[in-house]
């Protein structure tokens, strides 16, 4: 929290440098594993590229998440969001230690490429599709905190593991 790179666009990746995005993404990768996340963005390494990783799995800090396989997305971009809504607790790995009560869309469609350059469209829905927009924000120089609609929806994870997530 607090470094500037985390509030700046990121760049879209050329596909003469997909090997350099792979080698981003490993990092990615292995951060997001050691500390348990369920999604990254190269920003929040210091690299202003437009690549993130999403990958829902049951955790310590998500303990109800869906499992699904490591997904890396390349120049993503939203091509559809849901009308449908829902609020529910965030946590972030560039602002430890906080949870924040954000409403995002239920459901997207994301257009992508892949490291072979090819592209692709998903859809996602629920909690993989609330870690796509978490991660979107940070390709567009935002957090999570820009999207939390008062003071009164921050905990911090202490007080969000000891009484709301047992509630």
């Amino acid at each position: 929290m607090g470094d500037p790179r985390l509030r700046q666009q990121a760049k879209p990746v050329p596909l003469s440098e997909l090997a350099h995005a792979a080698q981003v993404a490993a990092a990615m990768q292995q951060l997001m594993s050691e500390r348990n996340g369920v999604g990254i963005a190269a920003p929040q390494i210091g690299v202003g590229l437009a690549l993130m990783i999403i990958a829902s799995r049951p955790s310590e800090r998500y303990p109800d998440a869906p499992n699904m396989d490591p997904l890396l997305l390349i120049n993503p971009t939203l091509s559809w969001q849901s009308e449908s809504l829902e609020t529910l607790w965030e946590g972030c790995l560039s602002v430890p230690g906080l949870r924040g009560r954000v409403t995002r869309p239920h459901g997207v469609a994301v257009d992508y490429m892949d490291l072979n350059g090819d592209k692709h469209r998903v859809e996602l829905e629920g909690f993989p599709a609330r870690i796509f927009l978490h991660e979107y924000d940070h390709l567009i120089g935002k957090t999570f905190l820009d999207r939390v609609a008062s003071s009164e929806d921050l905990v911090t994870e202490k007080v969000y593991f000891e009484q709301i997530c047992t509630a």
